[in-house]
């Protein structure tokens, strides 16, 4: 929850850009909090490093010079650990005030997310697209990074924010408990409350290295793999009409590319006004699948399904039912079908979409 934790951040709001995608989120500017601080020169984290009491400490006028990253001692949290590794990616620091209750869709209305901002979320809100442009060479114009800082939010930072305000998952009891987040192994790190030590410094450096090689591997993984996918199924949207004139058949030359995710949002993003039934792709032998598209991310419903004649039958029998050559299963589900070929895999999906449009009771299952 908010307290005078790390930095406390003073907001102004928010101006956009004429004809830019990108908000200019801004905070105005940043102090340091003048009691209960651990802090370090801007050009070493380490050196210099001092326990401090539970008393305000003086700091000297020439000391406030110095950029200083500030948060309170004693039990630290995840919160400030991810907001400080953040801060530490950038040449240069800003100062912080605080209180608020915001959250992203509050300073950025663009934006979906309305789970209260943590120090962290607050951080990466304001930082996050330079800190990204840093990490990954990208230009902070290019569209790519703005792709990449909203999955980064919803897929990492925002469960840190929640978390820190107490904020439940979901309603109701839970079945069983979830003790191994990156918000729990921070707080494992603390000193144990029977410890005869009670110095934080060791165990603050241990969740600083955690949770940055933690967003480092995400950014890795959403840099390296998730947005190529995204990059793939992009151009086959672009390519779609030229499969099938429907524009309801997706075709990857690669097998193995994970497609659903990206294709609901870039439907979304480029207002598809016919939704797509079916992608095409070869499996590892070389042979070709037609798998149907789903009605949503969580549901084994499926927008079109493979003819139900079809389902459970194989090689020979299908091609003889089908009257389409090289047929290899359809799947008892409906959901998936093979053939040799692409051109016989395309033929299925067409089969399907033609009879859905003679029979429209043949619908999603």
């Amino acid at each position: 929850m908010w307290s005078p934790r790390v930095i406390a951040l003073k907001l102004t709001k928010i101006s956009h850009s004429v004809g830019h995608k990108i908000p200019l989120c801004h905070l105005k500017e940043l102090h340091l909090l003048c009691g209960r601080l651990r802090y370090s020169s801007a050009n070493n984290w380490g050196a210099e490093q001092r326990f401090m009491s539970s008393e305000p400490k003086k700091i000297r006028i020439d000391e406030m010079t110095i950029k200083k990253i500030g948060t309170h001692n004693g039990s630290f949290h995840c919160d400030e650990v991810l907001a400080c590794f953040f801060l530490r990616q950038l040449p240069e620091y800003a100062e912080a005030l605080w209180t608020f209750t915001e959250n992203f869709h509050s300073l950025c209305p663009e934006k979906p997310w309305v789970t209260k901002l943590s120090s962290a979320g607050l951080v990466y809100l304001h930082f996050g697209r330079r800190l990204l442009a840093q990490l990954t060479q990208m230009k902070e114009d290019d569209r790519q990074l703005d792709v990449l800082f909203d999955k980064l939010y919803e897929n990492f930072v925002e469960e840190v924010d929640a978390i820190d305000n107490g904020i439940s998952q979901f309603d109701g009891e839970a079945r069983y408990a979830v003790s191994s987040t990156l918000s729990a192994r921070v707080a494992h790190l603390n000193p144990r409350w029977n410890s005869k030590s009670q110095d934080t410094e060791d165990g603050f450096k241990k969740a600083l290295k955690m949770v940055g090689e933690e967003f480092l591997d995400r950014l890795d993984f959403y840099k390296s793999s998730w947005l190529p996918a995204r990059a793939v199924v992009e151009q086959a949207f672009k390519e779609r009409h030229q499969v099938d004139p429907s524009g309801e058949v997706l075709l990857f030359s690669q097998g193995g590319c994970p497609w659903k995710e990206h294709l609901f949002a870039l439907e979304k993003e480029l207002d598809v006004e016919t939704p797509i039934k079916f992608v095409l792709y070869p499996d590892l032998n070389g042979q070709w699948r037609v798998q149907c598209v789903p009605a949503g991310l969580s549901t084994f419903q499926n927008r079109l399904p493979l003819p139900e004649e079809w389902r459970g039958v194989r090689d020979e029998a299908l091609s003889e039912l089908s009257g389409i050559k090289g047929c290899i299963f359809v799947h008892a589900g409906g959901f998936i079908g093979g053939n040799k070929t692409q051109e016989g895999a395309l033929e299925m999906a067409r089969r399907t979409l033609q009879a859905a449009a003679q029979s429209p009771a043949n619908g999603s299952s």
